[in-house]
Parts: C-alpha cells; sequence; structure tokens
C-alpha cells in the first residue's frame, strides 16, 4: 500500500538518522496511513480510503460528504 493519503495528499517525508557517532544514513518518514470503508449515503454503496490519521480528523469534522465531494472535484476515482 502506497504511503499517501487520499484526503488530505499527504506523503513521506525524507531525512537523515543519526546515529550517536553523527554519522548520517537517509531515512523516510511515512504518514500514519490506514485503510478504512466508509458508508456514502449520496453514493448509496462502501468506499475504501487509504487516510492518514489526519485524513480521518478531517472526515470526523467535515463529514463525508462534503470530503468526497472535494475528493470527486480534484478528479480522485472512488
Amino acid at each position: 500500500m502506497a504511503a499517501v493519503c487520499q484526503v488530505t495528499g499527504a506523503v513521506p517525508g525524507f531525512g537523515h538518522a543519526i546515529s550517536h557517532s553523527h554519522r548520517r544514513t537517509k531515512r523516510r518518514f511515512d504518514p500514519n496511513v490506514q485503510k478504512k470503508t466508509y458508508y456514502v449515503p449520496s453514493l448509496g454503496r462502501n468506499i475504501k480510503l487509504n487516510v492518514s490519521a489526519k485524513g480521518i480528523k478531517v472526515i470526523d469534522a467535515r463529514g463525508i460528504e462534503a470530503v468526497v465531494r472535494d475528493m470527486q472535484a480534484r478528479g480522485v476515482k472512488l
């Protein structure tokens, strides 16, 4: 599963892991992406979304209908 949130668009960040001796190696900071199923009354069916923890909070605050409407306006296929 790709580490990309379908709601917020969060993608992995990149940086360095720094050891005690201060040697640096590349590392990746993945967003906390979960696969969630939501029922959307306007579509009359369930949809599966890959959403980050922040994306879940956005859905809770704005409602699934508003979030789905914005996603469809962006051209995301559901």
